[in-house]
Parts: C-alpha cells; sequence; structure tokens
C-alpha cells in the first residue's frame, strides 16, 4: 500500500519556526510567507532545483511560487549559478562601479521600449519609491494617484486604504505613516478610468504621477480592460502628469519588454524588480533620458543613493538571466505551458459545475474562489478564501506548491516539464473534489 504523504509543515519546519519566533518578528522576513492566510505554518524550504524545491522533511514540491516571479528558468540553473560563481570570485561587493552595471542596463535599455536610462536600486520596493520621489521632485506636485489592490511596496505612499468614496482622500492603512503623506495619496478603483479623470479634475495641478501595475499581480492577477492603459496614457499627457507602469512583476515576464511592448503603451517611468536579478535581489528603474537626469549626480539632483546598488552579484545572474531570454523560442514556450495549465484548470472546474473566475496574462495565473469575473479589487475579494485555504493545504498534499494566499499568482517557469503540468492538473482536480 502506498504510503501516503505526510500532513505539513513536517516535523523539522514545525521546529525551525519555533526556532525562527525567538528571533525574527512572527518567524518570518516578510509577512506573505508566514501562511497567516491559511492556517498553519510555513514550510522552511532547504533547496530548489529546476521547477521543484524541497522543504527541510526532504519532502519534493512542484513550484509556482518561483520566488514570487523572478525564476522564469527556475532554482539554480547552471549557468545562473555559474555566474554568480564567477562574481564571487571576482569580489562580492566594492561600492564602486563596474562594468556589470553598464552591460545590464544596456541590457534592460535594448528590451524596455520606454527606457533611455535605467538607475540600479535593491529592490522593487526601492525602485517604486525612487519612481515616485522623481516625478515629484521633477514636477514640483505632490499628490500621487495608485490603484485600490495593486502592491508597490511598503514606502509609506503606497500603504494607503481608499476612503468611501472613490475620491476621498486615504487615511493610513498602517500605523507609522504620517497624514500628511496619506492626504497626497489618492486610492482609485482598477480599471475605471472615470475616477482617474475625476480626481485629475479636481486636483489637477497638484497631481505629479500615476502608478499603476500594466497588470495587476497583487491581488492575484488581474488584466487592465481594453483601452485601460491607453486611456491612462492620454490623461497623463493631457494634464502633464508622469505616468508609472510598475512592472516589477510584469518586466520581463508577460513579454521581452514587459507589459509595456504587450499592450503596446508606454509609460514615462518604469519600475522593474525581481526578473532583473535573475532570483537575487535587485530592483530598477528607467525612463526616458529628461527625466532620468532629474537625478543626483545629475539636473535638479533628485536624491536617490544605494551603497549597494548595482552590485556584482545581482548584475551577473540578472544579465545572464536576460541572455537567456534573449535565446529561443522562450516566451512561445512559457506562453504554450501556461495556456495548457489554465485551459487544463478551467476543463476540471467544469467536471465540478464550478464557474471560479480563472485570470491568466502570458506566463501568470491565478484561480479566483468566487463566480463574480475579477476585475479590480473589490471583485478579487468576493473571493471565499476559507474554501481557498483548504484548498491549497490540498494542493500542497499532493506536492504542488502554490503562493499560500488566494490574492497572489501561480508563475509558470520555462523549466516545468509536460510532467510537472499533468501532475499539477491532477492535483488540481483532485483538490476540487476534496473540498467540494
Amino acid at each position: 500500500m502506498k504510503q501516503e504523504r505526510p500532513k505539513y509543515p513536517g516535523k523539522k519546519s514545525q521546529k525551525a519556526f519555533a526556532v525562527a519566533q525567538r528571533s525574527i518578528p512572527g518567524g518570518v522576513n516578510s509577512p506573505a510567507r508566514a501562511f497567516g492566510a491559511v492556517g498553519g505554518g510555513p514550510l522552511f524550504i532547504s533547496r530548489g532545483k529546476g521547477a521543484h524545491i524541497y522543504d527541510l522533511d526532504e519532502n519534493e514540491f512542484i513550484d509556482y511560487v518561483c520566488s514570487w516571479g523572478p525564476l522564469i528558468f527556475g532554482h539554480a540553473h547552471p549557468r545562473v549559478v555559474a555566474a554568480v560563481g564567477q562574481a564571487c570570485e571576482n569580489g562580492t561587493s566594492f561600492g564602486a562601479p563596474t562594468e556589470l552595471e553598464t552591460a545590464l542596463a544596456e541590457q534592460i535599455i535594448e528590451m524596455v521600449p520606454s527606457i533611455e536610462m535605467v538607475r540600479m536600486v535593491n529592490s522593487g520596493t526601492e525602485a517604486a519609491m525612487a519612481a515616485i520621489r522623481l516625478a515629484r521632485g521633477s514636477t514640483g506636485r505632490d499628490k500621487v494617484i495608485k490603484f485600490d489592490g495593486c502592491w508597490h511596496g511598503h514606502g509609506d505612499s503606497f500603504l494607503i486604504k481608499a476612503g468611501s468614496s472613490a475620491l476621498t482622500m486615504g487615511t493610513p492603512d498602517s500605523p507609522g505613516i504620517p497624514r500628511g503623506i496619506a492626504e497626497n495619496t489618492i486610492s482609485l478603483t482598477y480599471n475605471d478610468l472615470t475616477v482617474v479623470a475625476d480626481a485629475v479634475k479636481q486636483y489637477k495641478e497638484e497631481i505629479a504621477a500615476i502608478i499603476v501595475e500594466p497588470v495587476a499581480g497583487n491581488m492575484g492577477t488581474v488584466p487592465p480592460a481594453e483601452g485601460y492603459l491607453e486611456g491612462l496614457r492620454k490623461i497623463a499627457d493631457d494634464n502633464e502628469i508622469i505616468l508609472i507602469f510598475d512592472e516589477v512583476i510584469t518586466g520581463f515576464r508577460v513579454a521581452k519588454g514587459g507589459a509595456q511592448e504587450r499592450f503596446q503603451v508606454s509609460p514615462d517611468l518604469t519600475c522593474l524588480g525581481k526578473i532583473v536579478g535573475g532570483g537575487l535581489p535587485v530592483g530598477a528603474y528607467g525612463g526616458n533620458r529628461q527625466l532620468m537626469h532629474d537625478i543626483a549626480p545629475l539636473g535638479k539632483k533628485v536624491s536617490q543613493a544605494g551603497t549597494l546598488s548595482g552590485n556584482p552579484l545581482a548584475m551577473s545572474a540578472g544579465s545572464e538571466q536576460l541572455n537567456m531570454l534573449n535565446e529561443g523560442q522562450v516566451y512561445a514556450d512559457l506562453e504554450k505551458k501556461a495556456e495548457t495549465l489554465r485551459s487544463g484548470m478551467v476543463a476540471n472546474l467544469s467536471k465540478f459545475g464550478l464557474k471560479y473566475s480563472i485570470n491568466g496574462v502570458g506566463s501568470m495565473i491565478c484561480q479566483f474562489f468566487t463566480e463574480v469575473p475579477v476585475v479590480d479589487y473589490s471583485s478579487a475579494v468576493s473571493s471565499d478564501t476559507e474554501r481557498f485555504a483548504r484548498y491549497f493545504w490540498k494542493m500542497l498534499e499532493q506536492g504542488v506548491y502554490i503562493a499560500p494566499s488566494q490574492f497572489e499568482c501561480m508563475f509558470v517557469s520555462a523549466v516545468h516539464s509536460e510532467q510537472d503540468i499533468e501532475r499539477t492538473l491532477k492535483a488540481h482536480y483532485d483538490s476540487l473534489k476534496a473540498i467540494h
């Protein structure tokens, strides 16, 4: 008789979590890792190879988190490992310029349509914070429009909850944010151009920037409605507002040039992260020369600095991964694999008479446990999160690791095999059967 998989987390992960909680708040260094949305404790991962990860108890899982998106070529790809190894041999950090920074910058400029100059930073959060500061410094205005459900990191300007109506100024959604910052942030409904036009009409001379995820990836996968990105571009142009695309997730994932290439809409500034470093901590922001010349040590000297920005390890890993993205039919293969997975999930749902929404853009997928079409934050949060939690643990029991939150994406990698996808679809079917 085949032995059943153990319940998760295993004993070693449980012990590691208990130890971690003595020295790390909540036992984790980022809240998403805590499994708070699904109950129970997290798996502690010991290693990864290709599309698979292994926990401390040596349980193996097909990984669709992929370090929250950047690992397009999976864990420990030999070419990325070799690039990082060579960089280590030459020195891990200098706090001085290296040619590696220039090489990666030139690759980014070549691949991303709107970027003429780029500045390296250490995370997507830092990229978004710097882009907002640059927009404010260049325009001399203070207010920023963002959208409910879009995540741009934990910078003060972004942790704002919308008020009772679309045009009500937000109040801080997290203690520690000054009210003055909250008052300069307008949070609106995603995929609704009317509320943007109304806000701009009311605060026209005060708005420095509109920042948006061109494909929302932090409330699940939510694609832009037809004409939405074009509409934002026109509103920004008509009112001398800087349009910022946060492509920390979508950059180099949904197309070689990111969402702006896929949807043929160019922002003024672009925030990048994750994939730019091949899985190492990194970020970048870039745009046209006129705007980028306002950053110190040039122009108006909008301040932004980082001792480890452009460090050799991240630059080497990122450059090698971008090299690989330019070889062969990577994006065609990703689209094919993702569509096989998505269509298989839809077919499984139909077998049970379920009409849950499944959104997908490129290799980003999310199954929402709601029958309402998910187009914005309010429709996303109509999902049955309790049922999702049960589904999450059933998938884990069958060896498939997805994000421990209803409001995150599944990421398909170039190294997920046909067998991986077949196993995933079987686990998906069995999990749906078990919870309905």
